[in-house]
């Protein structure tokens, strides 16, 4: 049954300074829902003192990161894991079980406390806190996951429905994603969550399985190369001479420029499904053509040198794509790219 003192002692239990239980040891039972497996990794292509360029990374630490994209050879990817629950609400975006949280997404109320669970479900999840914090990591994750939850139980999110015509809303469409979409406090009898962070094989099948949906029926036409705006869009990464780097690309190399904030799915996916060349600054936007990119396509994105990451460097691994280290000057939100650079990246992969 619903228990509405579970945000509250969790909250007492943090004043007194007490240790976070850990949710996942009170499963129900575990499983393997994918084996892990040894996949190939080629290092990213970049110019001589790039890599000494980097200042500062997101999501892993800098000697994660850096290994991460300079990596070559045959790794061993862990498995993709599933866990089953008996009796745990959602409240605010936290699952509460026995005094044990795991946070999907940002509260609403600041305190966590201002819902009580008066309805019941039972199902899995496919959503993360990341994927439901930036757009990229939904497309890129949360839709590779959807299978999982598929097969397993009843879909769950705890997403609202995006906003009809909206790029989620098409996605959704295309690839036939329908959960049910929970209120903002629920009680679960059964609930399934999964661990998904393992490149493993199965997870580069499914991403392959994805790309094929968004394909289907279209043929797009072989461009050498997209270049995807992000202007002042999402957390703000300020490319100061963005436009003149892209218009450089058009005039020169024959590349198509989009907005995605004015473009729509349908588009994007035209686009770049033959694209040779996927670049930008680096970001969710960038998601869009990569999703559809041909194996092989040369992947560049522009990275501030205070927040580089390697996370779309997986993604161009389970993909088959190249992937370019190009570092600008600057900080973490503000910075330019010499043309120099970009143009003798590019021609890295020729």
């Amino acid at each position: 049954m619903p228990n509405p003192l579970r945000p509250y002692r969790s909250r007492l239990r943090r004043l007194l300074g007490q240790p976070d239980p850990d949710f996942l040891a009170g499963a129900l039972e575990s499983w393997e829902e994918a084996p892990g497996g040894v996949v190939h990794i080629r290092p990213a292509l970049s110019l001589p003192g790039q890599v000494e360029r980097i200042r500062s990374s997101v999501f892993a630490t800098l000697a994660d990161t850096v290994n991460a994209l300079t990596l070559e050879g045959d790794v061993r990817e862990g498995p993709t894991l599933g866990w089953r629950f008996r009796n745990v609400d959602l409240v605010d975006g936290v699952l509460y079980r026995d005094g044990a949280e795991l946070h999907l997404r940002s509260r609403r109320n600041r305190l966590g406390l201002a819902f009580r669970p008066r309805q019941t479900a039972s199902g899995a999840l496919y959503e993360s806190w990341n994927t439901n914090r930036w757009f990229g990591s939904w497309l890129m994750d949360a839709l590779v996951a959807w299978p999982l939850a598929e097969r397993t139980g009843e879909p769950l999110t705890t997403a609202p429905p995006p906003p009809v015509g909206g790029h989620a809303a098409r996605y959704e469409e295309l690839l036939g994603v329908d959960p049910m979409r929970m209120p903002a406090a629920v009680h679960f009898d059964d609930l399934i969550v999964f661990s998904d962070l393992a490149n493993n094989p199965d997870k580069w099948r499914r991403q392959h399985e994805l790309r094929s949906k968004l394909l289907a029926g279209r043929n797009p036409e072989p461009v050498p190369g997209v270049f995807l705006i992000r202007g002042t869009g999402g957390d703000l990464r300020l490319l100061k001479n963005e436009r003149e780097l892209a218009e450089r690309l058009a005039t020169e190399r024959g590349f198509r420029i989009l907005d995605p904030l004015s473009a729509s799915v349908d588009e994007l996916i035209e686009a770049c499904g033959a694209a040779r060349a996927i670049v930008g600054v680096e970001g969710s936007q960038l998601v869009h053509g990569m999703i559809v990119a041909p194996p092989d396509a040369a992947i560049l994105p522009i990275q501030p040198p205070d927040r580089v990451a390697a996370t779309l460097k997986q993604l161009s691994d389970r993909l088959g794509q190249r992937y370019g280290l190009l570092v600008a000057e600057g900080n973490d939100t503000v910075f330019t790219l010499d043309w120099r650079d970009l143009a003798a990246t590019l021609d890295l992969f020729d």
